[in-house]
């Protein structure tokens, strides 16, 4: 689009700072920026497009409209910046993302007795975390070296409960590593306290804690008490070794975060070093794409925006050592000064120890560019050729930009749902997955159950289609001050795509000519005649497509193609089963107990939380269930009666699969009632359909 089309009138533009967004026809946006002159920084958007940045002439006229709000001060400018980049994902924006998932350790302080562990993903209030580190064994091997000195509780929620029930600890009890709190050998105060100290010394402040426990070594040998002296000799050893794995890099005991860049023309990689108490903790890396015409301060701006937007305290360190300063470090000191709580200086090194390293960090971001770029090209030919392949073997026009597959998944005919997954460009988009309960009938019938799905679908996409001609036609014939607009597939409300927004230029079901003929007449139903249906059976790997007897055989050069549909049906089948067992877990769980008068959810999850499972739940007493907060004598008399009176179902088998299902498979883990993994068994052996079989004599 033509951006002189959509230009404001330079009379609307306020010079104030502010925060502005570019968005499409459609009202995705697109684009987002702060300034402190809005109409100095928009005015030069509107420029004649051969004096723009090739990225900056795709952005301008990709776009249809622009609006701004007027902030404050730049810091306001800093924040609202960054929840919009956060809220609405624009495409034109830098955005920094993993190239792995770092595991940090972590120190759940907000529970009665602490547990440390290997975490993943966002960080929860009330847990303390170091690193990340670049492996998760690393983080086993220190934590191995340090129970003995700390030793602090580390088994799950389940393994807790079991000790505390049966009275016993776990092995870690024995040999020493665990103080065993699960037994009472400790108390939640004590414990509490170990794990503290457990946190201070893995903050880097070690010092104090070593010369205090060679203080107690000392007085134990003057008083004779030799085993206790060699024990805390041993503490001493034990610390040393876990302390030389982390070198020494700031002699002054330095926290602080480095950062370095290694960009070209189309990409940045970006290194962190977390360094505590002068020893380097972690290490992060990502790899991002130039979308937007931005130099190096501004690409640390952005970096900085994006590290330490959701920390607070700690988390943010003293000191930010960057490879350029940004146009408005005050501000953005500013801000990280508020979300620390505390001073924090962001500067560029200039010499000594902190200059070398982050030459160190830069030597590490210029190697994982190069390894990016290996990897990706890699990863492109495949996907390009994959496409490409399975377009040729499906006749259609164009590579399949868009594939969505549908999966049914049930146990014997129960709890039957369905999922939905999406690919785009050959990679798994994760935010248009959706997931399906089949409501129509009961029972067992993939092909009626694939017809449903597909037809709740597009009954979706052609009704928005519709609500949206119809706000079209009424803007047409309505004042431009009324302010209908067309928003497309975008909710206006929350300016994100509707959920069934875009068709797919494929569609892919899991089973053969039943499901595919499913498939095909919910799609002629729902009037759709531009998308492609094949399906891919389990058994040989067959390739069914509408219409014919016999199956797409793709030749030994589209292994690519094969290999792409595999995945994504895998993907189907992994998103379907995991929403069934969900299904499955709450009914098993929530059925028994369902009809207790005076037992709410909450009540219930609480009761199920405390036993852990139905089976000893009736086991138990009257008196024992009375133990659960909030329940009382004639709850715990009703659930007992409740329990007596349904007796435990047979269990049930899957002769497909030959799993088994028990009350006592559900198990409590972190107040989420959830079902182990079925337990396999041997199905009984039956005769081939079609005949008998003769055995051969001895």
């Amino acid at each position: 689009m033509d951006p002189s089309s959509y230009r404001p009138a330079p009379g609307q533009i306020p010079t104030s700072p502010g925060v502005y967004r570019f968005s499409d026809e459609h009202g995705r946006v697109v684009y987002v920026g702060k300034a402190k002159n809005l109409r100095a920084r928009l005015s030069s958007y509107f420029q004649d497009l051969a004096n723009l940045h090739p990225r900056t002439q795709s952005m301008v006229t990709t776009a249809s409209a622009v609006d701004w709000t007027v902030v404050g001060t730049e810091v306001e400018a800093l924040q609202l910046e960054y929840s919009w980049i956060k809220e609405f994902d624009p495409r034109f924006n830098v955005k920094y993302r993993d190239d792995k998932s770092y595991p940090s350790l972590a120190v759940t302080l907000d529970e009665e007795f602490p547990r440390a562990q290997v975490m993943r993903g966002p960080h929860r209030k009330g847990v303390r975390y170091f690193g990340p580190y670049g492996h998760a064994w690393a983080i086993r091997e220190t934590l191995d070296l340090l129970l003995r000195v700390f030793p602090v509780r580390t088994c799950s929620a389940g393994v807790f409960k079991n000790a505390r029930q049966v009275g016993r600890p776990c092995l870690l009890g024995y040999i020493g590593k665990c103080a065993a709190p699960c037994t009472g050998k400790i108390s939640a105060e004590d414990h509490h306290a170990l794990a503290e100290d457990f946190c201070e010394f893995m903050a880097g402040r070690t010092g104090p804690y070593i010369k205090r426990v060679e203080r107690e070594m000392k007085q134990a040998a003057q008083a004779m008490e030799y085993e206790k002296a060699a024990r805390l000799r041993d503490d001493i050893t034990a610390l040393t070794r876990a302390l030389e794995k982390n070198a020494i890099v700031f002699g002054d005991g330095t926290d602080a975060d480095v950062i370095a860049l290694a960009e070209d023309e189309l990409e940045v990689a970006v290194q962190i070093f977390h360094v505590r108490g002068g020893r380097v903790r972690g290490q992060r890396g990502w790899v991002t794409e130039r979308v937007e015409d931005v130099d190096t301060a501004d690409l640390v701006e952005h970096f900085l925006q994006q590290l330490y937007g959701e920390q607070r305290g700690e988390a943010v360190p003293r000191e930010v050592l960057v490879p350029a300063l940004p146009a408005d470090t005050a501000a953005l000191t500013q801000w990280l000064c508020e979300l620390r709580g505390a001073k924090v200086e962001l500067r560029v090194p200039q010499r000594g120890d902190k200059k070398s390293l982050q030459e160190t960090v830069q030597r590490n971001a210029a190697q994982a560019l190069n390894l990016h770029k290996l990897r990706r090209a890699g990863d492109l030919t495949a996907r390009s050729l994959a496409l490409q392949q399975l377009a040729e073997a499906l006749e259609m026009d164009t590579a399949p930009l868009r594939i969505e597959c549908f999966d049914i998944s049930h146990l014997q005919g129960t709890e039957v749902v369905a999922s939905m997954v999406v690919f785009e460009d050959g990679l798994p988009r994760k935010s248009e997955y959706r997931r399906f309960a089949i409501k129509t009938f009961e029972g067992q019938d993939d092909p009626r159950a694939m017809h449903e799905v597909l037809t709740r679908r597009f009954r979706r996409y052609k009704s928005d289609l519709a609500r949206d001609a119809a706000a079209d036609a009424a803007a047409a014939g309505a004042d431009e001050a009324d302010g209908a607009e067309n928003t497309g597939p975008i909710d206006p409300e929350t300016g994100r795509p509707k959920r069934f927004a875009y068709p797919p230029q494929l569609i892919v079901v899991d089973g053969g000519q039943p499901q595919v003929a499913a498939a095909v007449r919910a799609l002629e139903e729902a009037g759709v005649v531009d998308v492609t249906v094949c399906g891919l059976a389990k058994r040989l790997e067959e390739v069914w497509v509408p219409g014919e007897d016999d199956p797409v055989v793709l030749p030994r050069s589209s292994g690519e193609a094969l290999l792409m549909l595999q995945r994504i049906r895998d993907e189907a089948h992994r998103f379907a089963i995991t929403y069934h067992r969900s299904k499955r877990s709450k009914a098993m769980t929530a059925s028994a107990l369902d009809d207790v008068p005076g037992l709410g959810a909450t009540r219930r999850k609480a009761v199920l939380a405390h036993f852990g499972s139905l089976k000893r739940l009736r086991a138990a007493g009257i008196e024992q269930i009375t133990e659960v907060p909030g329940i009382g004598r004639a709850t715990a008399v009703a659930i007992v009666a409740a329990l007596a009176t349904r007796a435990p179902s047979a269990p049930a088998v899957n002769t497909a699969t030959g799993e088994i299902i028990e009350d006592d498979a559900v198990v409590v883990v972190d107040g989420a009632v959830e079902a182990d993994e079925a337990v396999p068994v041997v199905p009984p052996r039956q005769e081939p359909a079609g005949g008998s079989v003769e055995l051969a004599q001895p």
